[in-house]
């Protein structure tokens, strides 16, 4: 297991928190997950069901383990039963103003040796550690989507995160079997950074009648060897994630080049998020 961590917290329900959560618990930690929403903490439970249930059908888990794994996760609707976690991993939506609530709270509740961790995707880790009583403890762990699948870990130390902290987060997402970078704290990190403003061009690309949604994932899958195409990708990340990352990298670097595409606003605008929305760039079932 990770350094000194032995008990996970994550706040936060949804897709995100729910994958780090299960990994958490395959690699034998005990993990509780807070959301105030019952029927969130519903749809996580079955959630993680159903992807522990697929690891058991490839063969790389067996049913006793994933039932150990299950059984290893609680679900809560309040911060007050984080209180003894070691490690607490904040996964809620990416609004600084959501965030540095959570972690204002957390700073009241949690113990004193306990590490915050945010799993941001672009806000300032500085700016967020600014809120707690405990700036030395707090770093970014980014974790990709989807969790369960996905090797990288961001490692994003803030201005006052110690050695320590950092030595005993990269402890663990070993112990989860991911693979660790360290980035500055700088807008987007690395992969949105560079990722984020792709899709935000191919936005653009659409906009400006280069070529259809189909053909431009097609070519960016054929044509760059990438898995998916850059919608169908803003499709699984969420068009409203993409567009907040664009506005964090625009306000914090001022740059132009991080315009947000107008019809990325358009779609985010009349509710077409992507999956989670049933439709995006592309159209899904429910």
């Amino acid at each position: 297991m990770g350094s000194e961590i032995r008990s996970v917290g994550v706040v936060g329900g949804g897709q995100m928190g729910t994958g780090i959560a299960q990994v958490a618990a395959q690699s034998g930690f005990t993990v509780i997950i807070v959301d105030r929403s019952t029927a969130t903490l519903e749809r996580s439970q079955s959630t993680m069901k159903r992807s522990l249930a697929r690891l058991v059908s490839k063969g790389t888990l067996t049913e006793a383990t994933a039932a150990e794994a299950l059984a290893r996760v609680d679900c809560q609707t309040s911060l007050d039963s984080l209180a003894d976690c070691d490690l607490i991993i904040e996964a809620v939506p990416e609004t600084f103003e959501i965030k540095a609530a959570v972690f204002t709270e957390l700073s009241r509740i949690a113990k004193p040796a306990a590490i915050l961790a945010s799993n941001t995707s672009s806000i300032s880790i500085t700016r967020i550690a600014a809120e707690t009583n405990r700036p030395a403890q707090v770093i970014g762990l980014h974790f990709m989507n989807p969790v369960p699948m996905m090797k990288l870990v961001e490692v994003i130390r803030g201005i006052a995160t110690t050695d320590e902290t950092t030595h005993a987060v990269k402890g663990f997402a070993t112990a989860l079997e991911k693979t660790t970078i360290e980035s500055s704290d700088l807008p987007g990190f690395v992969v949105n950074r560079i990722l984020v403003p792709m899709i935000n061009e191919a936005c653009f690309a659409l906009m400006e009648g280069t070529a259809s949604v189909e053909d431009i994932d097609t070519a960016m899958k054929l044509g760059a060897n990438h898995p998916m195409g850059p919608f169908a990708l803003a499709d699984l990340i969420g068009l409203d994630v993409c567009l907040a990352i664009m506005e964090t990298l625009q306000a914090g670097f001022g740059d132009p080049k991080y315009r947000p595409c107008p019809l990325l606003r358009t779609y985010v605008s009349a509710g077409w998020l992507g999956r989670k929305s049933g439709r995006g760039f592309h159209i899904y079932q429910p």
